[in-house]
């Protein structure tokens, strides 16, 4: 397989060498040298290519979204801070049959904490005494705040607390990433927390994204709905 990657920062670079671990191809697509260039160019650049990870800038998406589509390139989409523009986004990829992956969080881990995170406030729902909050902290360079994995978090949590759910939001030094989701009563309270020890698991998922996407025609696909399938599928052979 091989991968073009849009933009070549730490994460591109994570991709492309644990793509390289793995056997497949890989080819910089974009760097930060390229903010001017059209989608019909980079398609240019991408053909040959069977799939693309994109880890830039939120404002290049919708331009790397097009491109991909043009180019007739599934493509696994690792920026986030731009899901505000996810109607246009799939309009993109209606138009010229393209298929992606998206996701606020591509770390395995972090998806599997949404599920827990979803059962649990069905558990807790029902017993009024409890409030629901979410912390999150990440390295100073991370630009979006709140994460977009705390603001799926809220929306996990929203169909059972009416009111608004706080999220604290911390931004310093190297954090990979932490999210911690509280429900605190005046006698208890209970925290479940998933943190991220390097960014190497979100390397990870974004390659079995890639994997995946590879053998679609068509559509757009949350990275969550991917583990959903794994662990259906893998729940059928055990």
């Amino acid at each position: 397989m091989k991968i073009g990657l849009i933009g070549y920062g730490r994460m591109g670079r994570l991709v492309e060498a644990r793509a390289q671990a793995r056997g497949h191809q890989t080819v910089v697509i974009a760097t930060s040298r390229d903010a001017e260039r059209t989608a019909e160019e980079l398609a240019g650049r991408l053909q040959g290519c069977s799939v693309a990870v994109d880890f830039s800038v939120a404002h290049a998406v919708l331009r790397n979204i097009e491109a991909c589509a043009r180019a007739r390139v599934p493509l696994v989409e690792g920026t986030t801070g731009w899901n505000e523009r996810l109607p246009q986004a799939q309009a993109i990829l209606d138009e010229r049959g393209g298929a992606m992956v998206y996701g606020a969080n591509f770390s395995i881990g972090a998806n599997l904490f949404y599920r827990i995170v979803a059962h649990a406030a069905k558990l807790i729902a029902p017993f009024s005494d409890y409030a629901p909050f979410i912390e999150e902290a990440h390295h100073a360079g991370k630009r979006d705040a709140p994460s977009g994995t705390a603001l799926k978090l809220r929306a996990l949590l929203a169909p059972h607390w009416p009111a608004e759910i706080s999220i604290a939001a911390t931004r310093a030094g190297h954090i990979p990433g932490t999210h911690r989701v509280g429900f605190d009563s005046t006698d208890d309270q209970i925290l479940l927390q998933h943190e991220a020890r390097t960014r190497e698991g979100f390397a990870a998922g974004a390659l079995l994204a890639a994997e995946w996407i590879v053998t679609k025609q068509g559509g757009c696909y949350e990275f969550s709905e991917l583990i959903d399938r794994i662990i259906e599928e893998r729940g059928k052979r055990s």
